[in-house]
């Protein structure tokens, strides 16, 4: 008797994403920690400096975390309304931040009260940084005046006006002290020269601009605004490099990777996204609860602490590199060359070789199936973990007992429990086209044995109906499908058309032209 040949389990493309370097990397955080603030978390900031602690900004307080403290280690509160944009300057020894009642206030990280308290504005203040040089701020208004102002001397230097609409974002360059760039809700990003009345440069978004970013280099500013991101070259007057469209909803905040390789948005619709500054396209993403308001990177991208609209802040670490151990290898026992002895051994050509037979091992269903045990095998294969996670073997097994033709004794004498099981099982996978033939084909058997017993469970007949509106929302699918080709076949036919009609037009012109110089020539 010859021996027992395995079910053969085909195999299907797995559809899914493309693994890469870059998920391996950015899939390296750990379970985020959340911190419930007061209220919707509008600006975080990391300090520049050792230990990286971060501003988190939300409510009429500025909260300062450190890097694994999941309560604040300070508090600003000396707010009389709603706080916004508490940005830290370069040494990370100031702290500066709007407000709603139009003041910006300037904070000692080691003190409580203000230093410096800046009147001007006559609206809210959205938008402050420090120029480069450290003793600057920049401030922008919803009055849609951006301002200077000195901090040595506690007064305003400078006022620009251009604005038709709120200044809600913008920043400082880091290499030239008088360079600094706004975005508004007119739809325009400015760049702004200290030394000059005027702005320097112009850039049309298109949107109303919600946050502006200046790569470490200064050659190259980004803007996002509705569901864009835009790239700009400001070495080329501001041309407008790439134009990104990867968000369902309004994009909120911007920020680098330490390395400047890869950009990050988040957007209102709970996504951040993560981009190649190379090519500009989506290398990762990450799903959040709620919509996004803020996003910052630490230093080595050590954190990622992104900010949401239901006053959650939430905080991803970075899993630590496995270190590889240089301890010296435990030296073996000499029993161990007693086992490996003759291993890599070469037989010659006199050696007479004596095989060791192989022992078949066989899954739980072809041991049923080599002692036709058809019922019990379709069982085994109907076990949560295997229609489930190998739905191809469950349905391979099913193929296998038909081609015996064993296949309605095995389905036959079923009690409800049994029967809900397949029915569950052809249902969740009747719309799948890897295995549509097969389901269908077993759906008819199905009601050929039980046609005659329905209407005695309302389980059973609960399971029909859905499987019934499943196949008829199939069916909807693919009818709309065909009238979407037959567009298309019209669509690609005009075009086709469009072109010979063309060709044939353009081809008499040629002696004509021809003609023409033969007259003028003969003239």
């Amino acid at each position: 008797m010859s021996s027992y040949k395995p079910v053969a389990i085909p195999s299907y493309p797995k559809l899914g994403e493309k693994i890469t370097q870059d998920t391996l990397y950015w899939r390296r955080y750990k379970t985020p920690v959340q911190i419930k603030e007061f209220g919707a978390v509008t600006k975080i900031d990391f300090s520049p400096v050792q230990p990286c602690n971060y501003a988190v900004t939300a409510s009429t307080r500025i909260h300062i975390y450190g890097r694994y403290s999941q309560e604040p280690i300070k508090t600003f509160s000396r707010f009389k309304d709603t706080a916004y944009c508490g940005t830290y300057r370069g040494d990370g020894k100031l702290l500066a931040a709007g407000c709603e009642d139009s003041v910006v206030q300037l904070f000692d990280i080691n003190g409580k009260a203000a230093l410096r308290q800046f009147v001007g504005h006559s609206k809210a203040v959205h938008f402050v940084d420090f120029t480069a040089d450290k003793f600057r701020i920049v401030s922008g208004s919803d009055d849609y005046a951006s301002k200077i102002w000195d901090i040595p001397n506690g007064i305003e230097i400078s006022t620009y006006k251009e604005h038709t609409d709120y200044v809600r974002c913008g920043c400082a360059s880091k290499l030239n002290d008088d360079l600094f760039v706004t975005g508004s809700y007119d739809h325009t990003v400015k760049v702004f020269d200290a030394r000059t009345e005027n702005s320097v440069m112009t850039m049309q978004h298109e949107q109303p601009v919600e946050s502006v970013l200046l790569f470490p280099s200064g050659g190259l500013l980004v803007s996002a605004g509705g569901r864009y991101v835009k790239v700009w070259d400001l070495l080329k007057g501001g041309q407008l490099l790439v134009s990104l469209r990867n968000h369902h909803k309004t994009v909120t905040s911007l920020c680098l990777s330490s390395s400047g390789q890869r950009l990050l948005s988040g957007s209102l619709d709970r996504h951040v996204k993560v981009y190649s500054t190379m090519n500009y396209k989506v290398v990762h993403s990450f799903d959040y609860a709620a919509s996004i308001l803020s996003l910052a990177l630490a230093p080595d991208d050590e954190m990622i602490v992104v900010g949401m609209t239901n006053s959650v802040l939430n905080v991803k670490h970075r899993k630590p590199e496995e270190k590889k151990s240089n301890e010296p290898v435990a030296k073996k026992h000499p029993r161990y060359r007693m086992f490996v002895k003759g291993k890599d051994y070469m037989p010659k050509q006199d050696d007479f070789i004596v095989s060791k037979p192989v022992r078949q091992r066989l899954r739980k269903y072809d041991q049923l199936l080599r002692g036709f045990q058809v019922s019990a095998a379709l069982d085994a294969v109907l076990e949560t973990p295997v229609r489930t996670a190998t739905p191809e073997v469950t349905v391979a097994v099913m193929n296998e007992i038909e081609r015996r033709g064993t296949l309605k004794n095995a389905l036959a004498g079923r009690d409800e429990k049994q029967l809900s099981l397949i029915l569950n099982f052809l249902i969740k996978r009747v719309t799948c086209p890897n295995f549509f033939p097969f389901i269908f084909f077993y759906f008819f058997l199905f009601l050929d044995i039980y046609s005659s017993v329905t209407n005695q469970s309302p389980v059973v007949d609960k399971l029909f109906l859905r499987l019934q509106d499943t196949l008829e929302k199939e069916i909807s699918y693919q009818e709309e499908l065909l009238e979407v080709l037959g567009m298309m076949d019209t669509l690609f036919a005009t075009m086709a058309s469009k072109k010979t009609t063309v060709s044939r037009e353009t081809r008499p012109s040629i002696p004509e032209e021809n003609n023409l110089m033969a007259v003028k020539s003969s003239s």
